[in-house]
């Protein structure tokens, strides 16, 4: 293989990483920003909801598209990306309760941002040991020349936003 694609692999390892760490920046932002009331209720409402969808953007197209393309060059990570895909949907189901207390947010005040703020909290824990598994395991095979057909797009979309 060409050293430009080897360094083009390498690229997409490090832009995995970059945007894992945009995202944690993100809920960190947000929960911040909940703990202190530095933003308008509505403004945290509509940064929570930006997060959500980008969040989901990502998980998207690693499973629609990322994932897909490992499978195809190694079949050995079955297992590894069956628990990343199993994780997305734990995360979704938390981003579903996030959305629903931020619509709920926007009439009623106080008590629902503070839920909300506490769905964050264990988002941020189960984003960070996803983030750090999805990492060292997928990290090394997109170091390992998988090629980049239209998955890239897919998975760093959200940073476009």
């Amino acid at each position: 293989m060409a050293s430009h694609d080897a360094d083009r692999a390498a690229a997409l390892s490090l832009r995995l990483s970059e945007a894992h760490q945009e995202l944690r920046l993100q809920i960190d932002e947000i929960r911040t920003s909940l703990g202190h009331r530095r933003l308008s209720d509505d403004a945290l409402v509509t940064h929570c909801l930006a997060f959500c969808t980008a969040l989901t953007s990502h998980h998207q197209g690693e499973d629609d598209g990322m994932f897909s393309q490992l499978l195809r060059e190694r079949p050995d990570l079955a297992t590894t990306v069956a628990k990343l895909v199993e994780d997305h949907g734990m995360i979704a189901a938390i981003l579903s309760r996030v959305r629903e207390l931020a619509d709920r947010a926007a009439e009623s005040r106080g008590p629902v941002l503070e839920a909300i703020g506490r769905e964050l909290d264990g988002l941020g824990a189960i984003m960070e040991s996803h983030f750090r598994y999805e990492e060292r395991t997928i990290s090394e095979a997109l170091d390992d020349r998988i090629p980049d057909t239209d998955w890239p797009d897919m998975v760093f979309r959200f940073g476009m936003a």
